[in-house]
């Protein structure tokens, strides 16, 4: 007779993510951990596991729904190919510091270090370090201690610094009893900036004549938004959004100077280089959000640094900046609110030519047959204000980085799921996910054809679960130019008129789309945008878009004709 309170380990570690605030994991289903699957159908009242066709796409759900939540989003698969999969997700949630759990069923205790069917040694594979793919990599071996690993690995995840963490589940342990108490729901330690260093902030802001703020990382709330803003107004700083963390600062603003990714706005990278004193709240500074490192030269800049993050070992790692500050995204922006500015400051009229340069931006030179910049504005003009928005790696990536207006996270939360990573296939799965989490917002994907095709299959995934069925809608738009866009336009950069390995055979998207049983259309020409999109906005089911866009069209600035034109006319 089982005592008291015993149930097996598979069922104990469900129960731990439910403690935990988990309601929805995502996953591939495998025979090494059967008994978790079990667990799930135990408390299927309680949490629900949602079957994913590929583990990427799967760790891909489960990273969005933690960059949306704050929490860690979940993924179980299964070991060795399964694990292999799901790596493109959690290298993803490192690099973008998105809180995150995978856990990797494991061959059995007693077979360990046979090289057994898909063995793999998983703290070597993940290498927890400054350059491995998760923050902590663990086995539980004691099914006693499984709600104490799960605990640990919330706090891990979130804490700091926040990201993935991989916990390796041997599938005989799974299935022993324990009566192991469920321990309670973990919260971060939250860390505010010292008064002296404050101080320290106020001082080199007085003593500045072109500041500029760079906001981004993970981390933040509303609250921390909200307190931002109010800093910037105080100061009347110019604030610059962070590689793919548009949405950190309400584009709308006043004091709003652009995104500082790839490819920015030439007079917001001279602003930059110009600037006496920046200060970075949350970003890590990494070499898309510095240009390459040049925007910032490392190790010291010739602007005065300010580097404000959560995790003390990214302090200093890159930069050797004036001031170091470690302090969480929820405290930090909280703290500078309370500094008092002088009556007048001498960058007012800089910050307002700032806006107006980021304005101006959003002008463009017009398009046949098919405008991007009109498509992504009819977009914006046409979606709910609330709307999130999603895509994966490719140039299509930077129509949306210049025309849409993300407002701030106090408003409606994130609005932009993007990998700083840089990883192709992230946008369809991450658009499943959060539909899934915020069934009444709408979600807007928009893919390349060599990005959509990566995980383009779990457009199924959203129709088996109901995704985008209910007062959200759930809308996926395909920009097929034929071509690994990015990869074509740096061959005609570097070996102009030398084409090898770029071009892409495509299938009819909008047929395939239907064959999943979503709502599908073909476009090639800008007119029919918006009474198409018009209707996927009051469709009852998701749909898909699929736009022809002449191959020739590389980027929001130029075309190929025009690289391999400059490339050709280069000496030598």
């Amino acid at each position: 007779m089982t005592s008291p309170g015993a149930r097996i380990a598979g069922h104990a570690l469900v129960e731990a993510l439910v403690a935990q605030g988990v309601d929805t994991a995502f996953g591939v289903p495998g025979e090494s951990y059967l008994a978790v699957l079990d667990g799930f159908h135990e408390h299927r009242d309680r949490i629900r596991f949602i079957a994913c066709r590929q583990e990427g796409g799967a760790a891909f759900m489960a990273e969005a729904q933690g960059k949306l939540s704050g929490r860690p989003g979940v993924c179980f698969v299964t070991r060795g190919p399964g694990a292999t999969n799901a790596s493109i997700g959690v290298h993803t949630a490192f690099q973008d510091s998105t809180p995150m759990v995978l856990f990797v069923g494991q061959v059995a205790s007693d077979q360990r270090d046979r090289e057994a069917f898909q063995e793999l040694d998983y703290r070597q594979f993940f290498g927890p370090g400054t350059l491995g793919m998760a923050k902590w990599v663990a086995e539980i071996q004691d099914p006693h201690r499984v709600p104490e690993y799960v605990a640990r690995a919330f706090r891990t995840a979130m804490q700091g610094r926040p990201g993935p963490v991989v916990l390796s589940l041997p599938e005989d342990m799974l299935t022993q009893t324990t009566s192991a108490p469920v321990l309670p729901r973990v919260e971060p330690v939250q860390a505010w900036p010292a008064p002296g260093s404050l101080r320290e902030v106020r001082a080199m802001l007085l003593a500045a004549e072109r500041p500029f703020v760079i906001a981004g990382g993970s981390g933040w709330d509303a609250e921390a938004c909200a307190a931002l803003q109010r800093f910037a107004d105080n100061w009347q700083l110019p604030v610059g959004c962070a590689f793919r963390f548009q949405d950190t600062f309400d584009n709308r603003h006043p004091n709003y100077a652009g995104d500082v990714g790839i490819a920015p706005n030439p007079k917001l990278a001279a602003r930059i280089r110009e600037a006496d004193l920046v200060i970075a709240i949350g970003p890590r500074l990494g070499e898309m959000t510095t240009g390459g490192y040049t925007l910032l030269q490392a190790p010291r800049p010739q602007q005065k640094l300010i580097h404000i993050h959560a995790g003390a070992e990214e302090l200093g790692r890159v930069y050797a900046a004036d001031l170091l500050l470690q302090a969480s995204m929820a405290c930090a922006a909280k703290a500078l609110e309370s500094l008092t500015a002088p009556p007048t400051l001498p960058w007012g009229e800089r910050t307002a030519a700032a806006h107006a340069d980021y304005l101006a931006n959003f002008e463009a030179q017009a398009v046949e047959p098919l405008d991007m910049a009109v498509v992504v504005k009819t977009i914006t003009r046409l979606a709910p204000a609330d709307t999130v928005y999603t895509n994966g790696a490719g140039n299509f990536a930077g129509w949306m980085h210049r025309y849409i207006p993300y407002p701030g996270l106090q408003h409606h939360g994130r609005t932009q799921l993007a990998p700083t990573s840089g990883a192709m296939g992230y946008g369809v799965p991450a658009a499943v996910g959060a539909a899934l989490l915020y069934p009444e917002r709408t979600v807007v994907n928009i893919a390349g054809d060599g990005d959509f095709l990566m995980t383009g299959q779990e457009l199924v995934t959203a129709t088996g679960y109901g995704a985008g069925r209910g007062r959200g809608k759930l809308i996926s738009i395909v920009v097929d130019n034929g071509s690994y866009g990015t990869i074509r336009m740096h061959q005609e950069r570097e070996y102009p008129g030398r084409v090898s390995g770029s071009d892409l055979f495509n299938p009819d998207f909008a047929a395939l789309a239907r064959a999943y049983g979503w709502n599908a259309e073909f476009l090639d020409r800008t007119a029919d945008f918006e009474a198409a999109f018009a209707r996927a906005l009051a469709a009852d089911k998701p749909t898909l878009l699929h736009l022809e866009l002449d191959a020739d069209v590389s980027t929001t600035r130029t075309t190929l004709s025009a690289i391999r034109a400059a490339a050709q006319a280069k000496p030598g």
